[in-house]
């Protein structure tokens, strides 16, 4: 492959008018293991109207399968990307004909309401979604606002038509707790429930307003799923009227933790009028606005395609949580008083977005991003600590470390206005200090490492609690705070009491300080009973971003670093069990989840930067399509997509909070990011051979060549 010239540089500008939404494929991610889906939301709204086709199992966890050919119905939140499945509230469903409730049994994906559907009938852009129902002979349409949704439904001629409005539907089949249902005129609905499942005490109210008055049964009788089995408690509301041909129903939807008043205000604040087309208009907007801060140019179609398409994917969350009116839901499960001015966000898969994400959002909606982290230290205010995985204002304490940290710290190390540093550093320090679930520090503290025998996952949180040590070192030093500085420099080095000097690995001990033997660095874990999380020895060896050197240092010096990265990406061992996270390989490398997200670029980290050229390039051509399996594993809200918008413009934050980025090889001929002020950072490439030229012969910053 030939190489070239890259060209980099900070100038004024003015950002293009372009359709960038026309680049987006919705579709992308919703095949495979990639777990997006392709309702009508808009950037981090609270509501995400969309299409759900099963009910239940790891691919059912934004509730779209691309495979399947049928739909349950439109529910009102969805998660994108990730590994478990929630939400799926609020069930709605356009009939014609009988009214079919009766339950499908456990193993059923399907509602016995379901409609049949082709792709071919199937339209998805940015901020909109429709699809012809076969069942009904009906044409759905959704949009939405930052706090609503509306839908469109296309009639044909019918003396039975309607709607099921389902309540006690939800993805996984989660436990309702408690559910409210009330027919409040012909023209609205209003109900409330709280769900336990992956989010903790989910309380979720909403507020339905139809364009065509009903007649209305509640179904409020329970039902078993199988014959003979547990009785659940049901609450459907089954909405009849008449049509004629071609004629058009609306339906405004608002959702709100708060309270179902809460829900009428976001829809009266949000979509005063019936006009769907102005919201699918403004919807879309809004997306142009989202995308149009990096524009670029290309001459491959398929790239720019899964540029703005992973752009998008970055945008969809996290979430907004406060209400048109400014309340909120605080993590006591009490309404507060917030503003508007400054929102309160939720849904922070902070394992996988501290490392490509959130520096993105940095760089791209400081403001937005300053909105994020005083989210997390409000977390901090009523838990102690800050988010581990925040969903629906709760923590789900899913995953390991505490990621939070790097994104607050970075925020503030970059300069984004609008943070209280003092109270940052208080909510970073004790949640680095204060014992939470997989965060032992009293056992950090006496060892010096995580022993097996105390805690599992071990080595995983011994290298990764190391990071989150580094990260808050850096803050205090920031902010000269000596001994915290020299305390969290000490932890940040931990990591070294696990490395075994025969076998050059990351290895678990116990308590005793003794190696624990057999070791296997092709062995998985999962999330529990096994030393690593989501990954191997092998994988989990490179997870040093703080002190990159240091691992070199270990590993024998640069040469023997290289061989062993070139032993990492050529291996083809398959001895050890995997698990579904394991996937999108390059020998034992797994782009299918994050552990191994930064690997790639440490060849430049250990002078032979031409490798990580040659794999970034290998990764973005073969790992990533415009099929509905274009991810290779879990979206992870945004992350996977992260990883390549920076891998597309050539540069990657190795270490997310140190500001530092390392040079790869870009896919784009040229792209401008706008950032704040009315500037933009200009990438020029100027590349000798065609497309897929992945060696850069030199860089030059703002016309001085870049050596390091």
């Amino acid at each position: 492959m030939a190489g070239g010239v890259l060209l980099l540089g900070m100038y004024g500008c003015t950002p293009k008018v372009q359709d960038y939404s026309s680049y987006v494929n919705s579709f992308i991610g919703t095949g495979g293991h990639g777990h997006t889906y392709p309702g009508a939301i808009v950037p981090n709204g609270m509501i995400q109207p969309g299409p759900d086709t099963r009910i239940y199992q790891w691919d059912a966890c934004s509730g779209y399968y691309y495979a399947d050919s049928t739909i349950n119905g439109f529910s009102h939140t969805h998660l994108s990307g990730t590994g478990c499945g929630d939400y799926g509230d609020v069930l709605l469903m356009p009939t014609v004909g009988r009214q079919d409730y009766h339950a499908m049994g456990e193993e059923s994906q399907q509602m016995a309401y379901a409609s049949a559907f082709s792709h071919e009938n199937e339209m998805a852009q940015p901020g909109y979604y429709s699809v012809f129902l076969d069942r009904y002979k009906v044409k759905a349409e959704l949009t939405a606002t930052r706090r609503a949704a509306i839908h469109r439904y296309t009639f044909p001629k019918a003396e039975d038509a309607g709607f099921i409005l389902d309540l006690d539907y939800s993805l996984q089949r989660q436990t309702n707790e408690e559910m409210e249902l009330e027919v409040i005129s012909d023209t609205e609905i209003r109900g409330r429930k709280k769900t336990v499942y992956w989010a903790f005490d989910q309380y979720i109210n909403f507020y339905a307003k139809f364009s065509k008055p009903f007649t209305y049964t509640l179904v409020t009788d329970s039902m078993a799923l199988d014959q003979g089995g547990p009785l659940l408690p049901t609450a459907k509301a089954l909405l009849q009227f008449q049509t004629g041909a071609d004629e058009q129903v609306l339906v405004k939807v608002g959702v709100s933790a708060v309270d179902m008043d809460g829900a009428r205000r976001n829809v009266e604040a949000d979509i005063p009028e019936w006009d769907f087309d102005r919201v699918r208009s403004a919807a879309r907007n809004s997306w142009n606005d989202y995308l149009s801060k990096i524009d670029i140019e290309t001459n491959d179609d398929d790239q720019r395609i899964m540029f703005y398409t992973a752009l998008y994917h970055t945008g969809v969350q996290p979430n907004l949580f406060t209400d048109a009116d400014g309340r909120y839901l605080g993590m006591d499960l009490k309404p507060h008083q917030g503003s508007v001015e400054n929102p309160v966000y939720t849904v922070f898969s902070l394992w996988d977005t501290f490392r490509a994400a959130h520096p993105l959002y940095t760089m791209l909606e400081p403001e937005r991003s300053t909105d994020f982290v005083n989210s997390m230290i409000r977390q901090y205010d009523y838990y102690g600590y800050l988010p581990i995985w925040q969903l629906w204002g709760q923590d789900n304490y899913c995953m390991i470390g505490n990621h939070a940290v790097p994104v607050v710290v970075d925020a503030i190390l970059k300069g984004l206005p609008g943070i209280d540093v003092d109270k940052a550093y208080e909510a970073v320090k004790m949640s680095l200090t204060t014992p939470h679930l997989n965060s032992p520090f009293e056992i950090w503290d006496q060892y010096g490492y995580m022993p097996e025998d105390l805690q599992t996952q071990s080595v995983s949180i011994t290298l990764e609690q190391s990071f989150d040590d580094w990260c808050a070192a850096q803050l205090a030093k920031h902010l000269n705070k000596a001994k915290d500085y020299e305390f969290f420099m000490k932890r940040s080095a931990y990591y070294r009491n696990l490395h075994h000097p025969e076998t050059k690995f990351f290895q678990p001990k116990n308590s005793k300080g003794e190696w624990i033997l057999p070791f296997d660095p092709y062995k998985y874990g999962a999330n529990g009973g096994y030393p690593f999380t989501e990954g191997n020895g092998w994988q989990y060896y490179w997870y040093v971003p703080q002190n990159i050197p240091d691992l070199i240092e270990l590993t024998g010096g640069e040469d023997a670093f290289c061989k062993r990265l070139d032993e990492f990406f050529t291996s083809d061992e398959t001895s050890g069990a995997k698990n579904d996270n394991a996937s999108g390989f390059v020998g034992l490398y797994a782009h299918g989840n994050e552990p191994s997200h930064h690997v790639a670029y440490l060849y430049a980290m250990a002078g032979q930067p031409a490798k990580t050229q040659q794999l970034v390039e290998h990764i973005k051509r073969t790992l990533y399509n415009t099929s509905s399996s274009g991810y290779a594993g879990n979206d992870d809200c945004g992350e996977m997509s992260a990883w390549y918008v920076f891998s597309a413009l050539g540069f990657y934050p190795v270490n997310p909070a140190s500001g530092e980025y390392v040079i790869g090889s870009p896919t784009v001929d040229h792209a401008e990011i706008m950032l704040p002020g009315g500037k933009k950072f200009t990438i020029v490439v100027k590349r000798k051979g065609g497309a897929g030229a992945a060696y850069v012969k030199s860089v030059k910053l703002n016309g001085h060549k870049l050596d390091g």
